[in-house]
């Protein structure tokens, strides 16, 4: 009698309805598992630009000639000096009146001597070119002292123990008896950018405030004090500073040697130190003129590493002006060569470009800028300095500079654009550093990133960047996150794809994000199809890209989607990464159930993947054809009597045949997975049986891949809804195969081990005496039996978590199922 009542009884089809409300997590996991699956897709891969230059090849700017050059000579000729010179570029008008001295020359006292005008300028020129100063106010020392009244100057720079090295400070309390005082007269006012603050923490012995306008007099003690450290200056200037002058001159004027550039090195390394020491560096230094005089003639000489050391002398100087631009053009021309890299890894001149990029002004030292970015992109290409950028803070100088450049006037826009074409481009370097994520979060560049591509939407160059920074990124959930919660960023990307949809190198990047962020979350599924024209601008880009023939992109039309004949191709691998890509967005946005539905009603996105299927082969276009299968296994959840879907099964049936007769496991898995939907179809099932669809089925039940095996088990399944396939199904040996399933994967995978005991109910139709032998049966029993004890199930989960999570599957996917089968094919005097 219990035989009998079971005689009938057949189990639902591999597809279960969508419930509304799922109370566990094994219910979930295995909705997810039978049907919609999240694609995933290499990151686009960029080429490193074998030159280094600010703007590459790949630069879509079409007036180049406008942009700064990445080639360029640079000379002494090139600078000014003074550099305190008014802005303006008026000369000063001479004054009438001759000066008047206080006291008389003493011509024993050489300190108190007076210079006489030499008889022949020349002769000057050849013996005095370096140490040469500007006539400084009354009370400063006018004469050095005769070079046999000093002492080494190494002695000076290295004072033994009972030494203290010398300081304008400490000289100011010594005896002032052979230093004249006067009248202290205010220096000249200077700009904004001579007043530059440099980075805290910077080791390049210039404190911060040392590049505002001299020191204040007037104040405290009045003109004593000021005479006192006038005095104390003049001491260090002869006593110390222009004999480092006149030495860098001989050895500039002997022998270009490897060893006469070290001593040069070393000579301006012991310059910068005696500065600082003295709190003479900035704009300090009332002869500062004359060591810029000198170190810009050095740099015709030429080396690589002492115009380093030159150009990190002048900024911890402060020069301003076009002697910034040509001192931050000569760190740009040095970084160019991969070489050099090694000269900016132990030393402060990327402190002192990081201070040029934190107070300086776009509207005044534009181009400064630009070079000095331009420097830390060649740079950050070095992983050692990328390190070093990211402890210097580098991203938080770039967030402050992006805001500054989103906020430039309308005259300033185009160079501002440029030097954000460096800064992204850094950016973009810094991004492949795993301890660059947190940074960019915490200072909330990606939200700018979002700002700069609204005010420069029209700059492909930016564009592309930021997009490359997002691929990036966006594969990081707490970069994905962040990215996901600037507002507009989805409709954002939408207006970019459709503005620049010729632009592969963009398009394919902004896809794969989007790909990212649709990946894991519902709601970003669901804002990015609520986004206005969102289905229309993909579907719109899928066409364009769908290489029906050679023609150029098509530019995205508005309005409803007519499925064109021909489209272009820029490239047939390029082409193909984008569709790739752009699949992929639509497979992960109809797991959303209403976006789902949408897409598996809309009659072009059907045509469009269909069409795909026919146009490709699977052994040109293996990722693309994966992708569309996996998005139409999707898309089959929702197959709704009015789905458009439902009226294409058959011609997709029959398209996936060659993807099951490929060589590619990835692809015959993904149209396993589509028979699995889509035989619930009668049709469907005819058609797979017609055309031994079933035999390539059964054999791929021998897979050692599990997710192979619970996909052939959900076509089995469905096929063996009727009766006359399940003959057909036992002449191939399903059943056996079935139960090696169970046997080999079944105690660590309940899910797999509940799709097999349902494919074997559905085959058994109530009688398992034609389907099994004997011994088949009572092995298949004895399988089931032991699975059936809780005990035995669960004893090779340890973890307690995985344990809770095992029990759960075996109690809802395995157990009711395996019960009623042992019932079936125990003996009948057994259950009666």
């Amino acid at each position: 009698m219990a035989s009998m009542e079971r005689k009938h009884e057949i189990c639902s089809p591999f597809i279960p309805q969508r419930s509304a409300l799922r109370k566990t997590s094994a219910e979930i996991v295995s909705e997810a598992r039978r049907s919609l699956r999240v694609q995933s897709t290499q990151r686009p891969f960029t080429p490193r630009d074998g030159q280094r230059q600010l703007f590459g090849k790949s630069s879509v700017c079409t007036d180049h000639d406008s942009r700064p050059p990445s080639t360029f000579s640079l000379h002494a000729q090139n600078f000014d000096t003074p550099d305190s010179r008014p802005g303006s570029g008026t000369r000063l008008s001479p004054l009438d009146h001759k000066p008047k001295f206080p006291v008389p020359c003493d011509a024993e006292d050489p300190f108190k001597a007076f210079p006489k005008p030499p008889t022949d300028p020349l002769e000057v020129k050849r013996g005095l070119a370096g140490a040469r100063v500007r006539l400084l106010r009354a009370g400063s020392l006018t004469t050095l002292p005769p070079a046999e009244g000093h002492t080494d100057v190494k002695e000076k720079l290295n004072p033994g123990p009972g030494q203290k090295q010398l300081s304008a400070k400490g000289l100011a309390a010594t005896d002032h008896s052979e230093v004249r005082s006067g009248p202290h007269k205010p220096g000249p006012r200077r700009t904004a950018s001579e007043s530059r603050i440099m980075q805290p923490g910077v080791d390049s012995g210039v404190r911060p405030t040392e590049c505002r306008a001299g020191r204040r007099t007037g104040m405290g003690n009045g003109g004593n004090t000021t005479s006192a450290e006038e005095d104390a200056e003049s001491l260090v200037w002869n006593n110390a500073i222009a004999p480092l002058l006149q030495q860098l001159e001989a050895v500039a004027a002997g022998s270009s040697s490897e060893g006469s550039m070290d001593r040069l090195c070393d000579l301006c390394d012991g310059l910068h130190g005696t500065l600082a020491e003295a709190d003479m560096l900035g704009r300090r230094c009332k002869r500062r003129s004359g060591i810029l005089r000198t170190l810009f003639r050095l740099i015709d000489l030429n080396s690589a590493q002492l115009n380093l050391h030159i150009a990190k002398l002048c900024l911890a100087l402060c020069v301003s002006g076009n002697n910034l631009l040509n001192i931050c053009k000569l760190i740009f021309k040095i970084s160019r060569s991969e070489s050099n890299d090694i000269l900016f890894q132990n030393n402060s001149i990327i402190d002192l470009l990081l201070g040029v990029l934190s107070s300086e002004d776009v509207s005044a030292s534009g181009e400064a800028l630009l070079y000095s970015v331009g420097s830390l992109k060649f740079l950050s290409g070095n992983s050692a300095i990328l390190r070093l950028l990211l402890d210097k803070n580098c991203l938080c100088v770039a967030q402050k500079l992006i805001q500054r450049l989103c906020i430039v006037e309308d005259t300033y826009l185009t160079i501002a654009g440029h030097i954000l074409v460096q800064l992204t481009a850094t950016l973009r370097n810094l991004a492949d550093h795993p301890d660059s994520r947190p940074l960019f979060v915490s200072f909330s560049i990606l939200s700018e990133l979002c700002l700069v591509l609204r005010h420069y939407h029209k700059d492909q160059d930016i564009c592309t960047n930021i997009s490359r920074i997002y691929s990036k990124l966006s594969s990081y959930s707490e970069c994905r996150l962040a990215l996901a919660q600037t507002p507009g960023c989805y409709q954002l990307f939408l207006e970019l794809l459709s503005k620049h949809h010729q632009k592969q190198d963009l398009v394919v990047r902004l896809l794969f994000t989007l790909g990212n962020l649709t990946a894991k979350s519902d709601e970003a599924r669901e804002q990015l199809f609520e986004c206005e024209d969102c289905v229309n601008t993909l579907l719109q880009l899928y066409d364009s890209y769908q290489q029906r023939n050679n023609s150029p992109p098509a530019p995205p039309q508005k309005g409803p989607l007519s499925v064109s004949k021909s489209t272009p191709s820029v490239g047939v691998q390029e082409d193909e990464d984008v569709l790739v890509k752009l699949v992929r967005v639509l497979a992960n946005m109809c797991i959303h159930p209403a976006v789902g539905l949408a897409l598996a009603n809309n009659t072009a996105c059907i045509q469009l993947l269909v069409e795909t299927l026919e146009l490709r082969s699977v052994h040109e276009s293996e990722e693309l054809l994966v992708n569309v299968a996996a998005t139409i296994n999707n898309l089959s959840f929702y197959q709704e009597e009015s789905a458009i879907l439902r009226h294409s099964q058959l011609i997709i049936a029959k398209l996936m045949l060659k993807l099951m007769l490929s060589s590619s496991m990835d692809a015959m898995l993904e149209a396993t997975r589509v028979y699995g939907n889509l035989s619930q179809s009668k049709d469907v099932r005819n058609f797979i049986m017609q055309n031994k669809v079933h035999q390539f089925v059964i054999t791929l039940l021998d897979s050692k891949s599990t997710e192979m095996c619970f996909s052939a088990c959900g076509v089995v399944t469905n096929l063996a809804l009727d009766p006359p396939n399940r003959v057909s199904l036992s002449v191939e040996g399903a059943a056996p195969k079935l139960a090696d399933c169970l046997k080999d994967f079944g105690a660590g995978d309940w899910q797999l081990a509940g799709q097999v005991c349902q494919a074997l109910w559905n085959m058994v139709g109530g009688s398992s005496e034609k389907l099994l032998d004997t011994q088949e049966r009572e092995s298949l029993l004895e399988i089931l039996t032991t699975y059936s004890d809780e005990e035995d199930a669960l004893i090779w989960t340890e973890n307690e978590d995985v344990r809770d999570f095992h029990r759960a599957c075996w109690e809802l996917e395995f157990l009711p199922i395996a019960q009623k089968l042992i019932k079936t094919l125990q003996p009948p005097d057994l259950t009666a």
